[in-house]
């Protein structure tokens, strides 16, 4: 399906060097900001205070947001729990403050503001469960990572899975690199994000790199740059469709999801901007400085025992 067709080939990899240095001066400022900043990180990495409250009548998160506000209290969470009904908060841990402290001031808080608020329970999260939570993402990106690396490199060629590698990590980082210098809350909702910005961005690097490998089988007089544009340029249409499809879902949950899928969608939204880029101008630019070549991508004939190596031997003159 395609909404146009591009007759000329653009050519992507002439502005290939000038926007790699671009990308990688973001990096860089990506991996300063994440040292120097690092991320802030919720309550499910850190610990703190989880409530469990329930309501007589579909419960109103805005208000309670600003009922828990009132106690000074920053970085809450407050979302619905299985029912329209009942709510669940996450609270930071605070100096000085004691967890059953901490939940008896917000409980009061909030019935006087709704005297249908009831507690249905309460629990202290230890920071050793947020390492743990911590580790096992970390855990789940390499194990997401070293599995992209040989599904590209048994469909592909090595030089491809490096290529597509190094363009997947460079949009991580700088999704992690954005949450780190705003000082956005970076939670479990997020991290999922990230993982599926790896997914995501790889689909369209292999999208490329097919069309690459169908281009090299059948033109046979373009080199390799002139292969590369002319994939990038036919793949234009699909990029457009598949994209901006799902730009519009994520931008939707961004603008009317509310707090509870904000950075969520807004860590997809920066994923899938910067997915698109680093396909075009990362991965295939790395590709094409590897050294991708027809060769490659042709396997060498299997000779069998008793056949001569060289197919005029024994000929006759």
């Amino acid at each position: 399906m395609e909404f146009f067709k591009i007759r000329r080939d653009i050519p992507f990899m002439r502005h290939a060097l000038v926007l790699n240095l671009v990308s990688l001066l973001t990096f860089l400022a990506a991996v300063f900001f994440l040292f120097s900043r690092g991320l802030h990180l919720s309550v499910e990495f850190t610990g703190g205070t989880l409530m469990e409250v329930s309501y007589a009548q579909p419960a109103d998160l805005n208000a309670i947001r600003a009922s828990v506000a009132k106690l000074g209290l920053n970085d809450v969470q407050v979302q619905n729990f299985g029912t329209a009904r009942d709510v669940l908060i996450r609270m930071p841990v605070q100096k000085g403050v004691s967890s059953a402290q901490q939940s008896d001031r917000v409980m009061a808080e909030l019935k006087a503001t709704d005297a249908s608020a009831s507690m249905r329970r309460t629990e202290f999260v230890g920071p050793q469960v947020g390492d743990e939570l911590a580790a096992d993402g970390l855990k789940a990106l390499a194990f997401v990572v070293v599995g992209i690396m040989i599904y590209l490199a048994i469909r592909f060629e090595w030089k491809y899975a490096v290529a597509a590698i190094i363009a997947n990590l460079h949009d991580v980082i700088i999704i992690l690199g954005f949450f780190a210098f705003f000082q956005w809350e970076f939670s479990l909702p997020v991290l999922a994000a990230v993982l599926a910005v790896l997914g995501y961005s790889v689909n369209e690097s292999v999208v490329i790199f097919d069309r690459i490998r169908e281009n090299f089988r059948r033109y046979r007089k373009m080199n390799t740059v002139e292969i590369i544009d002319n994939a990038i340029t036919s793949t234009i249409s699909r990029t457009i469709i598949t994209h901006g499809s799902t730009q519009l879902m994520v931008l939707s949950m961004l603008l009317f999801g509310g707090a509870t899928l904000h950075y969520f969608a807004l860590a997809l939204t920066i994923g899938i901007l910067f997915g698109i880029y680093s396909s075009v101008f990362v991965a295939a630019a790395i590709a094409m400085w590897l050294g991708i070549k027809r060769e490659d991508l042709i396997k060498a004939p299997v000779r069998k025992d008793g056949d001569p190596k060289d197919p005029n031997a024994g000929a006759t003159v």
